[in-house]
């Protein structure tokens, strides 16, 4: 009874986990739409009623969404900047990070947006020590503060390793054309193939 309690809790929790921040970002968009909306019903009911022009829905709904996308537009040109970017990093750190779930939120739209890559597609030499002495890496994480978590798999088993959190010059960035897969491989096969890698 106890296992099946578990698993009809833990099961539930993994699916609001999934479902709610997707939830909350679709209700967050629906609110800045009613917001622009609200913005424009003034402008209709001025043409409406003083120079006798009905506004279509259709212009309305137009309207609006030209508003939203200009806020996002602008918001982004903004964090684009040093000054925009570091209040921004500020104001995220004191206040939003304690919201619940805003982690969570943060991470599924980075992912979906493609504006994060996902964990492990960024195969990487790292320089650890800074010995000029290069270890096969992932990029797993990247930090407000310039700083990259990278995890260096052991041969012949990838499932350990070791994590490391360095600055952005103890890291060599490969081509694209270097996949995880083939990173994979040369950490299983102990180094065999490494030459596909620091050609580049």
């Amino acid at each position: 009874m106890t296992r099946l309690r578990n698993f009809l809790l833990t099961t539930l929790l993994g699916g609001a986990v999934v479902l709610l921040p997707i939830a909350i970002f679709i209700f967050l968009l629906q609110l800045l739409w009613n917001l622009a909306k609200n913005l424009l019903g003034p402008l209709a009911r001025f043409m409406r009623g003083e120079l006798g022009m009905e506004f279509p829905e259709l212009y309305l709904n137009a309207l609006a969404f030209i508003i939203v996308i200009a806020i996002c537009f602008l918001v982004g040109l903004i964090v684009r900047t040093r000054f925009g970017k570091n209040t921004w990093v500020w104001f995220e750190r004191t206040y939003l990070l304690r919201l619940p779930l805003y982690g969570t939120i943060k991470e599924t739209v980075q992912q979906f947006s493609g504006s994060k890559r996902m964990p492990f597609s960024d195969v990487v030499l790292v320089d650890v020590f800074g010995n000029d002495t290069r270890m096969t890496g992932f990029i797993t994480d990247e930090h407000a503060s310039g700083r990259y978590t990278v995890f260096v798999p052991t041969g012949p088993n990838p499932t350990n390793g070791f994590i490391f959190h360095v600055s952005e010059n103890q890291i060599e960035r490969l081509s694209d054309e270097i996949k995880t897969d083939d990173a994979m491989r040369t950490i299983i096969g102990v180094g065999v193939g490494s030459s596909g890698i620091m050609k580049y």
